[in-house]
């Protein structure tokens, strides 16, 4: 969810710390959004999303099951 207008960026880092993917890097509104992601280049493993939105800094962990 973006809370206000502003610049969108999602990244993707592996476990050491090195980028796997840029999912956003935007201008958007304000709203709910959903990204898709093809992550079938990448290993099963334990990967960190970034979410930069204006003030806005969401840092989460998520596993990848294949």
């Amino acid at each position: 969810s973006v809370p206000q207008a502003s610049n969108v960026k999602i990244t993707v880092y592996n476990a050491l710390g090195q980028q796997v993917a840029e999912l956003a890097n935007e201008m958007m509104n304000s709203g709910i959004y959903e990204v898709d992601w093809n992550a079938s280049a990448l290993s099963s493993g334990v990967y960190v999303y970034r979410l930069e939105a204006g003030n806005v800094n969401i840092t989460r962990k998520m596993s990848l099951l294949k």
